[in-house]
């Protein structure tokens, strides 16, 4: 198992889950648009093997949605030509393709066989014999605007893991003996959900040893505790242990795609959905219908053919189990009048979910299809229907574009050529897929349209299992650059730019007025929440629609953002344990209760070990800093992180792996023998309480273990980072240093010099350690200069993880609290989003559905969509958005769109005739005037300052008061209003002081 490539996709299927996907065998008919989704999925994410199968000659049509083909595979055998470019995706994958017919042998060699582009008559044929030999099967069809997916994984499948949810784990503080056994737990019960009837296994128990070998118990849930069996012939409970849940398989029992047909259970929300999705199961028979009477799809926008299919779908049987209600007749005619043709979102989004079924038939993890699901953009195509298009203008051009047009015609393809979009971190997994869909669908090829991709972040091992722009080469070099270039090997029209810098406050002599006045709009995939509302800002400052997108794991969303129709981006201001935001000290240092608290002490003893305390010395070694100014706590924990590594500076490998020890010592059992001194077991607060009770938990101290794995990698681990930052060579050789550790005397012996420097307390620390310590670092500073080691998460070589992994778990072990395995721990401190091809393929596809809506000009607030989906538990929404919320004030009304204008003129306005306009036009007497966090003029000043500034000009204004000039180039000032008579919750719209 590659764990590097393959590192976001572990968080989400674990390791179990990929072993079995990298042994299975997969058989893909179908390679035009959808194929070729389902395909790169599979691929990217490491399934065994892919054999291909589609003999039918490339066409123009195909180019709209294929991204494998070109025009030089016109005439080839798609499956042919895709195979070579989808082998470059993934080297570990073996990709094959069969060239003859779909027989009964053929089929035996395979897990798994999925139909993308296949008649009815071969998907029974093919679906009835996989059904009976236990070969998992699917189907997936993108007719123009409408797609479906069909599973049939037998009549007793077992998922043995339902949920993306980790199982339920929690601390146990008692365990009392009786009939029932009541389990309590520590710390904040609200963080555990156990439900009545789950089961559950225990570790780690002290005392009642019994419940540790138990087979899963049943639990139920009173007052807070747990009730579990009899324990009363049990040992008494002494302390520690862990519960936790174990997940129950689930047994899945699906029907053959004959019977399917007749009686069909789709994926929904609501009856209206079921209605319209079981109108659809009809509209594919009638579609298939037409196939195997005319030979093939109906035109495109063609009334006769469309009148067909309504007419043989009214005539079929009335689906079993479902009310004989009329079918929607205009339904079934848009789903006719565009089914010929080919759209990349479409094909993205159905190819997405048909390959989460297959991986979910191969790993038996999350919970397939039950069985068909039914998802329409019909909503795209104008409402009015005197703009629809008309069969001269959809019929083939033999042109790359040809399925496009067969839906939405000519003057809609030519306006998406003119296009200009901004994506944003353009380059990331979302960002690769809709630079993607922009090459398809034509956005911006013509000389005045383009696109421009922004991302400041370079290529890395783990991004090449979902973001299929790039190949191992490309490793180290910038995202944007390669991306870019990519995307141009799509389709050559494509008008690319590229930039390495992030859009922020310090890029807006790039990214300013002149930029934006050229952009049409905004494409955003953004990892942080302070980066999207940047970015948002900016869309609502300078009126750009905004499209935004992110995943996790499974789980996604996708959303937009039309000036004066929707409401503007108002996610939240940080995550849910936001950056930035401590715990406190003495909290992390010795009161810790959760894994969050000993993560980050673990995080911040690196960065005071081997980065801030280099730096320290190396500051006063250049400057003879003092650091009598410091906070007397803050000077406290540098000097116990500083002073051992000033007291003696190692000269080899041996002195490293002495000092590792020695703070080992330290931190995990001189230290909390000195915090038990202070704050003994048994200490009881005035008010009868005792003090080690609550959320405070009593510490053990540990003894040093050289075979306990954890003690050992603290060492290994820290001698080498100790070691990097003195500029000498570690060790790997893990038998070595046993075999050394052996050798050295105990640690509290050797290194209590060490520790009684180091372990002042607040009270203790006083002038004289100030003193020693302003000295020893004048020493210091007459020899060589440290190396500061920066934290690095993704190099599984240099330790940093595993000094913060073995801190985390040895803490855990002192406070009792649960422990966290390798990856999460990674995955939390490196803040690492789990994040899988699939999700990703799908949020992409649903951001090209809204760009086709917002690039085919102005339209009602209705027919936009905002989107949520949970793969693993196939939960799909998909809703109108808000309107902006209308503000008022006196004769004013505006919402989050609006601003006020006002030209600067010829000559430029003085800050008296701004304000005289202002009254005049719009009855507005301004009580205060900003200019982003300065005070520009207020009613309240005296009235010699009052007057100085009412006779300047307001650039000059603008440039007294913040020491500045505006910046070349800038058109607009913005400024912000307070005025006479509004009321607390008034918001005024910024008023825009345009400069040219």
């Amino acid at each position: 198992m590659d764990e590097e490539l393959y590192s976001r996709q572990l968080y989400v299927l674990g390791l179990p889950a990929m072993q079995r996907i990298q042994r299975a065998r997969v058989l893909l008919s179908g390679l035009r648009g959808l194929g070729a989704e389902v395909a790169k999925n599979l691929v990217l994410m490491g399934v065994g093997s892919l054999t291909l199968h589609d003999p039918h000659p490339t066409c123009w049509a195909d180019l709209a949605a294929q991204f494998f083909l070109s025009e030089e595979s016109l005439g080839r055998s798609r499956a042919e030509a895709s195979q070579a470019p989808l082998a470059q995706l993934n080297e570990a994958v073996q990709i094959s393709v069969h060239t003859g017919d779909i027989t009964e042998d053929l089929l035996l060699a395979f897990q798994v066989v999925v139909l993308t582009n296949s008649k009815l008559e071969e998907q029974l044929k093919v679906g009835t014999f996989c059904h009976k030999h236990g070969i998992y099967f699917l189907v997936a069809e993108t007719p123009g605007l409408v797609g479906r997916v069909f599973c049939d994984f037998g009549e007793d499948f077992t998922v043995a893991d339902p949920t993306e949810v980790e199982p339920m784990t929690a601390a146990i503080q008692d365990i009392s003996q009786g009939l029932p056994g009541i389990v309590t737990l520590r710390g904040d019960t609200k963080r555990h959900s156990f439900r009545d009837g789950d089961l559950v296994i225990f570790s780690g128990i002290e005392g009642m040893v019994e419940l540790n070998n138990c087979s899963p118990q049943p639990v139920h849930v009173q007052n807070g505790s747990l009730e579990i069996g009899d324990t009363s012939a049990f040992s008494r409970y002494l302390r520690g242990g862990v519960i936790t849940e174990v997940k129950r398989p689930k047994t899945v029992r699906h029907k053959s795609l004959d019977t399917a047909l007749l009686q069909p259970h789709v994926v929904v929300q609501s009856t209206q959905e079921a209605q319209r999705a079981h109108c659809l199961h009809q509209a594919f028979l009638a579609l298939h219908k037409f196939q195997q009477l005319h030979g093939r799809l109906p035109k495109p926008w063609d009334p006769v053919d469309a009148e067909t299919v309504v007419r043989v779908a009214q005539d079929l049987e009335p689906l079993t189990g479902t009310k004989e209600e009329s079918l929607d007749e205009a339904l079934l005619r848009k789903f006719a009048l565009c089914s010929a043709g080919s759209l990349s979102p479409m094909a993205a989004i159905l190819g997405g979910v048909a390959a989460q079924e297959v991986l979910k038939a191969i790993s038996g993890k999350f919970m397939p299809l039950d069985q068909w699901l039914y998802f329409d953009a019909l909503e795209c195509l104008p409402e009015d229907e005197e703009l629809l298009p008309n069969p001269e203008d959809c019929h083939p051009r033999n042109c790359r574009y040809d399925g496009q047009i067969a839906v939405f015609g000519t003057g809609f393809q030519q306006k998406l050529s003119y296009q200009h979009y901004l994506l944003q971190v353009g380059a990331g997994a979302i960002g690769c897929e809709m630079l993607k869909s922009f090459a398809l669908m034509g956005l911006g090829v013509r000389a005045n349209g383009g696109v421009a991709v922004a991302d400041m972040d370079h290529i890395e091992r783990s991004n090449l299992s979902r973001q299929f722009l790039f190949r191992p080469q490309d490793i180290g070099k910038p995202k944007a650059e390669v991306a870019a270039t990519a995307a141009q090997r799509l389709n050559p029209d494509l008008q690319v730019t590229f930039y390495t810098n992030p859009l922020d406050p310090t890029t807006q002599h790039i990214f300013g007025d002149d930029f934006f006045s050229r952009v049409d709009g905004v494409v955003a995939a953004l990892d942080s929440f302070e980066a999207r509302h940047y970015v948002a800002a900016r869309c609502t400052h300078y009126l750009k629609p905004l499209l935004e997108a992110g995943t996790q794991g499974t789980r996604g969303s996708a959303s937009v953002f039309v000036p004066h129709v929707t409401e503007v981006y108002k996610g939240p201001i940080s995550a849910a344990d936001p950056e930035g935001v401590p715990h406190p000290l003495c909290t992390l240092r010795y009161f810790p209760s959760t894994v969050e608290h000993i993560l980050q002490w673990a995080r911040d003893e690196f960065e005071g070990l081997f980065s801030r305390s280099a730096e320290t010395i190396n500051c006063y070694q250049e400057a003879c800093t003092s650091l009598s100014g410091m906070d007397r706590t803050q000077t406290l924990i540098l000097l116990q992180q500083v002073m051992g590594v000033l007291k003696r500076r190692p000269k080899t490998w041996e002195d490293c792996v002495v000092w590792a020890l020695g703070h080992w010592q330290l931190c995990f059992h001189d230290g909390i023998v000195e915090l038990l001194r202070q704050f003994p077991p048994d200490k009881v607060l005035k008010d009868g309480t005792l003090f080690w009770s609550g959320s405070k938990s009593c510490p053990q101290p540990l003894q040093f273990d050289p075979n306990q794995d954890m003690h050992f990698l603290y060492v290994l681990a820290a001698a080498n980072l100790y070691a990097q930052m003195h500029g000498l060579l570690g060790s790997h050789d893990q038998t070595a240093l046993k075999e050394l550790l052996q050798l050295l005397p105990e640690p509290a012996s050797m290194h209590q010099s060490l520790i009684s420097d180091g372990a002042f307390t607040a009270a203790e620390f006083g002038p004289e350690q100030l003193k020693e310590l302003q000295e020893l670092l004048r020493d210091w500073s007459k020899g060589p200069r440290l190396k500061p080691v920066l934290f690095e998460k993704n190099d599984d070589s240099n330790f940093h993880v595993d000094f913060v992994v073995a801190a985390t778990d040895l803490r855990a072990q002192n406070y009792g609290i649960l422990p966290v395995n390798h990856a999460q721990i990674k995955q939390i401190v490196g803040r690492i989003i789990p994040a899988i091809a699939t999700s990703t393929a799908v949020v992409a596809g649903l951001l090209g559905l809204e760009l086709y809506k917002v690039v085919s000009g102005p339209r009602p607030l209705s027919t936009f969509r905002r989107s949520y989906l949970h793969l693993a538990e196939n939960y799909f929404i998909r809703s109108v958005p808000s309107a902006p919320a209308l503000q008022l004030f006196q004769h004013l009304k505006w919402t989050c769109w609006d601003h006020l204008k006002v030209p600067a003129g010829q000559p430029e306005r003085t800050l008296e005739s701004l304000l005289a306009h202002l009254q005049e036009e719009q009855a507005l007497k301004v009580e205060m005037l900003l200019y982003g966090p300065y005070i520009l003029y207020s009613a309240q000043w005296p009235l010699e300052k009052q007057a100085r500034c009412l006779c300047l000009r307001v650039t000059e204004l603008v440039q007294q008061v913040t020491g500045r000039e505006p910046e070349p180039g800038l058109r607009v000032l913005v400024l912000e209003l307070s005025c006479e008579g509004e009321g607390d919750e008034t918001a005024f719209p910024p008023l825009h002081y345009e400069l040219w």
